[in-house]
């Protein structure tokens, strides 16, 4: 289950310090206490904090010294002030440096405790406001009606009752990071934070530090400390997208830290706790990878408790009608302009292109359409023109005359591969039979085309 908010108390008197303790873990906070600011800088290296509750007068460094740090540093949790002494001037000083609140001693309890969770409630929706409209344009929904969806439908929400890790595989752009966002937002976690990493976008040097967070001087360039990947998501949910693409060093730390449950940041001294639920997918076969050695096999059975395959866009075709519509509606709320209707000979055709690009060609097709097609709907001819010259056996998709003859070439033998091993069950020796060709070879093309075969048993 998600833990609660981690709070550091920093105050040089003793009986605050005990009195705060007491009262905060009461009611289930993850509570701390140092007596200076100096302390309190060095805890920040290591752990994050959701709340600071700091006072003014401090021996050496002052509260308003460490607030001029936090701040510095872009510290994101919320911090509060408290003092015995204090004044208008000095509320007002600190609340323009980024204090949430004011609090002069000697304070009562509840009135305590309610401005430390309002200030956290309050910082929370600051930070997601940011991100409100993005979060809201992207929620989670999987269109269509089809066997293979409503069966993908059923798998994510079995899978999103449990803490167990989820292993999302399929070829680019079937919506794997759709399914991950939909799992989050089913599970007894979506109060958490959903944190994705992609492990393919990111060079092998930095996955490490995005992903542990790193301390201040870990490395050149790090002038200041800063939270992973891992740490952010605590009590919420680590999507790791294109997971084969990791390195195998920081597999094995990965697999550590997912094992155990805490981990160091880079250049750090003490372990981090956290309660996070791991989601992973690849376009990858993780199998070939393990026997190429370029993916740890312990990893692969730690990420793959429970394993779900999203289906190809031409497994499902009589989707596209649906995911044409919902993507034509959806940009064009975006866009503030009216939707476009879609003819017959236009659906028909798009339902028999292969689009190798999955539900992402189809959308990034149907955003084109909306600024570009001339009219009020959207015909044949205004389709791109692999689309349109799609007939039922799809041979003269590749009559495009944007493609060159190696282009062409590569993209017929593309699809006639998917077709034949489509037609063949996954069955890539049956299949190799069909297209007369050796299978080893067949190997070698479907890895040169990102073809994943799902093969069934021979």
């Amino acid at each position: 289950m998600p833990q609660r908010e981690r709070i550091l108390i920093v105050d040089d008197e003793k009986g605050i310090q005990t009195s705060l303790l007491g009262v905060l873990r009461d009611e289930g906070y993850r509570a701390e206490a140092v007596g200076s600011g100096e302390e309190c800088l060095e805890r920040l290296k290591e752990h994050a904090y959701d709340a600071i509750v700091l006072d003014v007068w401090l021996p050496k460094m002052s509260g308003l010294d460490v607030l001029e740090h936090l701040h510095r540093d872009s510290f994101e949790g919320a911090v509060l002030m408290i003092s015995g002494h204090g004044s208008i001037e000095m509320a007002v000083k600190a609340t323009r440096m980024g204090a949430c609140d004011f609090i002069e001693k000697p304070f009562s309890v509840e009135k305590t405790l309610l401005a430390i969770h309002n200030a956290i409630m309050h910082n929370r929706l600051v930070r997601e406001h940011r991100s409100l409209r993005r979060r809201y344009a992207a929620e989670p929904c999987l269109v269509g009606e089809s066997e293979s969806m409503q069966r993908l439908r059923r798998d994510l929400e079995r899978a999103a009752a449990s803490s167990a890790s989820v292993l999302l595989t399929g070829e680019s752009g079937t919506g794997k990071e759709l399914a991950a966002r939909l799992l989050h937002a089913q599970s007894d976690r979506k109060d958490g934070s959903f944190v994705e990493l992609n492990c393919a976008a990111l060079p092998d040097e930095l996955i490490e530090s995005e992903l542990f967070g790193y301390v201040k001087g870990a490395f050149t360039g790090a002038t200041t400390h800063k939270p992973g990947k891992l740490e952010a998501a605590d009590g919420g949910t680590l999507f790791l997208d294109e997971v084969g693409d990791m390195s195998l060093k920081t597999q094995a730390k990965a697999l550590r830290a997912i094992e155990e449950r805490r981990f160091m940041r880079v250049g750090g001294a003490r372990f981090i706790e956290v309660d996070v639920r791991v989601l992973a997918a690849t376009n990858k076969n993780l199998l070939d990878e393990i026997r190429a050695e370029r993916f740890r096999e312990d990893l692969y059975f730690r990420l793959n408790v429970i394993p779900i395959s999203l289906p190809p866009l031409r497994q499902h075709t009589q989707d596209i009608p649906l995911l044409a519509r919902h993507f034509m509606e959806t940009l064009a709320r975006e866009y503030g302009r009216p939707p476009k209707a879609f003819s017959e000979e236009a659906l028909a055709r798009m339902k028999r292109y292969r689009w190798p690009g999955n539900v992402r060609e189809l959308r990034n097709a149907i955003e084109r359409l909306l600024i570009m097609a001339p009219g009020d709907a959207v015909e044949a001819s205004d389709l791109p023109a692999a689309v349109q010259g799609s007939p039922a056996d799809g041979a003269d998709t590749f009559y495009d005359s944007n493609l060159s003859l190696r282009e062409a070439r590569a993209a017929f033998e593309k699809a006639l591969i998917s077709a034949r091993l489509e037609k063949c069950g996954g069955n890539v020796s049956l299949t190799a039979s069909r297209l007369g060709v050796e299978r080893s070879h067949l190997y070698r093309k479907l890895r040169a085309y990102g073809i994943s075969p799902n093969e069934q048993p021979e």
